[in-house]
């Protein structure tokens, strides 16, 4: 098998007219470290490309990585300019009407990120009239647009462009993916002197039930393909292989509820 990562952007990719169950067009973000991101040898790298390279390896399928800023995918994934997107996107109700999932791959918790030293409170009224940054389309853009109705909102393309706004004190908080927080910029240099400030957020009608694989809507052909995939490499240790080598945790994940 042959994966070969193209780094332009998924809008400026030519149209797929017909899916080869033996080609693959896959999105992904690479911008979203430990999920994502661009080494410095200007190869994409992380959680999400590994699980990716290790789907297409049990479909017995030739993919091609196709990237693109995040807000893009589902728009890019229903025009078909690729075929499925693995980008850390949460399953929620929302997207849902949209587009179909796989089965989960992972599982992880909203949490605000601030200063070490902040007194405020992770609430409505403890960030009332402060500024919150977000990645722009995302549950937590959606849960904080929603929730801190007396905070300004602040929306990026990117989540690094929230934290490095956040250095700045440009925004005194960031609502964040818990494990892309705790394994990427909490753990740099850039990172010290911040730290979770609040409770987890993990309300499924918000923060849906896992991380999945979108596909179009309606191609269950292909969607039953990866969840094959998906339980294949879970039960033969390729999972854990890979959690090991990003984390010292099970990231899968309990079931919403449990």
């Amino acid at each position: 098998m042959r994966l070969t990562a193209l780094l332009c952007l998924a809008l400026a990719a030519a149209p797929v007219l017909a899916q080869d169950p033996a080609r693959l067009r896959l999105g992904v973000e690479g911008a979203y470290p430990p999920f994502s991101e661009i080494g410095t040898d200007g190869k994409i790298k992380g959680f999400d490309i590994d699980i990716a390279y290790a789907l297409c390896a049990k479909m017995k399928a030739e993919c091609t990585l196709v990237q693109s800023e995040f807000d893009a995918m589902i728009p890019a994934l229903r025009a078909k300019k690729f075929d499925a997107i693995v980008a850390s996107m949460s399953i929620t109700p929302e997207r849902q009407k949209a587009v179909d999932f796989s089965d989960r791959y992972y599982r992880s918790p909203a949490r605000f990120v601030m200063r070490s030293d902040s007194r405020l409170e992770a609430t409505p009224q403890g960030l009332k009239g402060k500024r919150i940054g977000v990645q722009r389309t995302t549950i937590h853009d959606r849960y904080a647009t929603a929730t801190f109705k007396d905070s300004e909102v602040v929306r990026y393309a990117k989540q690094d462009e929230a934290f490095l706004d956040l250095m700045n004190g440009r925004i005194d908080a960031t609502l964040v993916d818990s494990v892309a927080a705790s394994q990427g910029f909490l753990k740099t240099p850039q990172g010290k002197g911040y730290a979770f400030v609040g409770p987890v957020f993990d309300d499924p009608a918000w923060f849906g039930s896992g991380a999945g694989i979108a596909v179009r809507k309606g191609d269950t052909a292909l969607q039953a393909r990866l969840n094959a995939a998906i339980a294949a490499i879970r039960a033969d240790g390729t999972y854990k292989k890979l959690n090991d080598k990003y984390f010292d945790f099970d990231i899968y994940g309990k079931d919403p509820g449990k």
